[in-house]
């Protein structure tokens, strides 16, 4: 289960998207809406990870996410904003790709079959909802999840629409922008919403 406080950001999501995706190369027009997300999340709990679909322009854009409550070492390239959450404080919000947490939660998601976390909606420490998504995600693989190795850190290889991510054994390609062909990979991470479906992210075994 994801908990997701009902909080204020300021900036928002919004304003940290859109500033981020207008300083990249390969992300054409102006953020006009979310679709939606879904999340897997950290076994020790400590960072937040969300992949959103967002409209920009005449594409869906998938923009994994990762949130944390302070800097992540080695990775200053790859900060979109700082943002205060008025329930948790401070939270440096990073593109995922760049994040060992985040990475190694998408490839155990790909590789056991995991389908994306409920999210529980918290109001001073008190459930008060579980929030229904718009959109689904799905892993193709069979693994036990004690097999899915764990790794130090990643390497990023291509950084544009579509990114490659080395982690340990495998490499992780995720597509950023939605354009009716899959990530390469043999697993896969499949992910539905109202008006498409693909595959987003793909593993393979270096």
């Amino acid at each position: 289960m994801s908990i997701v406080h009902k909080a204020t950001l300021t900036p928002t999501k919004k304003e940290i998207f859109g500033a981020w995706l207008a300083t990249q190369a390969w992300c054409e027009g102006d953020l006009t809406g979310t679709i939606g997300s879904y999340r897997f999340d950290d076994p020790a709990g400590r960072v937040g990870i969300e992949c959103v679909l967002l409209e920009v322009g005449e594409s869906v854009v998938h923009l994994p996410v990762s949130y944390r409550e302070a800097p992540l070492d080695g990775a200053e390239d790859f900060l979109m904003a700082t943002t205060e959450h008025s329930t948790l404080g401070m939270r440096y919000v990073y593109d995922a790709c760049a994040d060992a947490v985040a990475v190694r939660a998408l490839l155990a998601a790909a590789l056991t079959g995991a389908t994306q976390e409920p999210m529980d909606v918290y109001d001073r420490g008190r459930l008060v909802e579980r929030r229904e998504s718009v959109v689904a995600a799905t892993g193709t693989g069979s693994w036990s999840r004690n097999a899915v190795p764990h790794f130090d850190g990643v390497t990023i290889r291509s950084h544009g629409a579509e990114t490659r991510v080395d982690a340990g054994s495998f490499a992780i390609v995720v597509k950023r922008v939605v354009d009716g062909s899959d990530a390469d990979g043999a697993e896969s991470i499949q992910v539905a919403w109202p008006d498409g479906a693909g595959s987003l992210v793909g593993v393979r075994h270096l």
